[in-house]
């Protein structure tokens, strides 16, 4: 189970760290002048490549969670783990907003500035530091 345990912590801060880094791409795309096409499409690449990256670490992340929670039984039952399941599907749903995010970018469809974006970016902030908290201090 340690090691079950030690994957999950591994794959989730790697599934962390695109989804700190994909809205900072954004903040840049936001920021690029109209003229500076090279740039522009060089950002685009980039946060595609991220996106990827981050989406099949978020696989593994996932399935050793529910591994941990379904086999192991670790949480059941417990007030904890379905405020932490609840950040689980918050995060997915920010993962997908960030694809969503990066298709409106790409096609010119995107209206937010980069002000907007550095918002966004605190988003996964708060919700890893909500999942930390619930499952070493598991509050209720």
């Amino acid at each position: 189970m340690l090691w079950v345990k030690a994957f999950h912590i591994v794959f989730v801060a790697s599934w962390f760290a695109g989804l700190f880094y994909l809205p900072r791409i954004f903040v840049n795309l936001a920021m690029v002048p109209a003229s500076s096409t090279a740039e522009r499409e060089r950002l685009l690449l980039m946060a595609r490549k991220l996106l990827r990256f981050t989406t099949l670490l978020s696989i593994p992340a996932v399935a050793l969670g529910l591994w941990l929670w379904l086999g192991w039984g670790i949480g059941q039952g417990a007030g904890w783990m379905h405020a932490k399941l609840a950040v689980v599907l918050l995060v997915g749903a920010y993962h997908y907003a960030c694809a969503v995010l990066l298709r409106r970018l790409a096609a010119g469809a995107d209206q937010h500035g980069h002000v907007w974006f550095r918002w966004f970016n605190e988003a996964p902030v708060l919700m890893l530091v909500a999942a930390v908290v619930l499952v070493v201090v598991k509050p209720f």
